[in-house]
């Protein structure tokens, strides 16, 4: 998969595709409908999206709320076929397009689009104005098709990056995954931590959470993929997803002990899929009680992958 970040300097081979657009969050079966949609026989399959996501450009204070980051985004796309990904900086420059400007300037003339495909309620350009009609109606003006797709709705009621992030507040990752069609996963590089997990028993991967959504806290059982590195493959774990409230932590990290596991994996990339929600976050009477209840989320978490065999 080829990936352009700026639609000025779009080859000849960048040209003629056709291509979802959306900021795809979580990649989930509402966004897998519409880039299916914009599969063609001819045409090379594109996905247009924007970093960072526009929420974040016009409100960067406010919480966390990305359920995958940019590199998880472009993993979830390759997997799916994407040929090329139109990963274009949201900017000042860029937020201040008409939704005609952009739809000339950028879809039209910069990126040479034969067919674009946006769900029913895609909004876009300067002050969100533009709607899915218009975009065909610009589209007809300025040489590109456009496909409008509904949105979706499963069994538990509208597939939306909304209600996924709900499903993992609540502690309900298999719903989670039930809207995104895979597991919600975690990814990143192995993080220097304060290593207690290895004095206890339980040497841990930490990764680090900032910018994401935080799923609730506590303890998960995990599927562990180590993308590069000596020691690259597929893992089960347990993972504790929080604040590490008895030793006074404050910034949440993800920790995942690996079974069965001997190596070192600092600075791999993992991705860390959360399955099975198995309790929140405790404090206890000591050491002794903490390795306890250790020892039973371990056991709990293989039985829970096992079954998924």
């Amino acid at each position: 998969m080829r990936i352009l970040r700026d639609h000025q300097y779009a080859q000849a081979a960048d040209r003629g595709a056709s291509a979802a657009i959306g900021n795809f969050d979580g990649v989930h079966l509402g966004h897998q409908y519409v880039i299916d949609r914009a599969r063609r026989d001819t045409a090379p399959l594109g996905v247009l999206t924007f970093e960072p996501h526009p929420r974040q450009f016009f409100a960067p204070d406010a919480p966390p709320f990305r359920l995958m980051n940019a590199e998880a985004r472009a993993h979830r796309l390759e997997k799916l076929g994407v040929d090329i990904l139109y990963e274009l900086p949201f900017n000042t420059a860029l937020a201040g397009l008409s939704a005609e400007a952009f739809s000339r300037e950028v879809l039209a003339t910069g990126l040479g689009l034969s067919r674009v495909i946006v769900g029913s309620d895609f909004c876009f350009g300067r002050g969100r104005k533009g709607t899915a009609e218009m975009l065909a109606e610009f589209g007809q003006r300025h040489g590109f098709a456009v496909d409008i797709v509904p949105i979706q709705h499963g069994d538990l009621g509208a597939i939306s990056s909304t209600n996924i992030r709900k499903a993992l507040s609540d502690g309900r990752p298999r719903d989670a995954a039930a809207m995104l069609g895979h597991w919600h996963r975690i990814e990143g590089p192995v993080v220097h931590g304060e290593k207690r997990g290895r004095q206890l028993g339980y040497p841990t991967a930490n990764m680090d959470l900032s910018g994401l959504h935080l799923p609730r806290l506590g303890v998960y059982a995990v599927l562990v993929d180590v993308l590069d590195g000596a020691h690259a493959g597929q893992y089960h774990g347990v993972a504790s997803l929080g604040i590490r409230p008895m030793f006074g932590g404050e910034a949440p990290n993800l920790e995942t002990f690996v079974f069965d596991f001997t190596g070192d994996l600092y600075g791999c990339d993992l991705s860390v899929a959360l399955v099975e929600f198995l309790r929140p976050e405790m404090n206890f009477d000591g050491l002794e009680a903490l390795i306890t209840q250790m020892d039973g989320d371990s056991a709990r978490a293989r039985a829970t992958l096992k079954a998924l065999e």
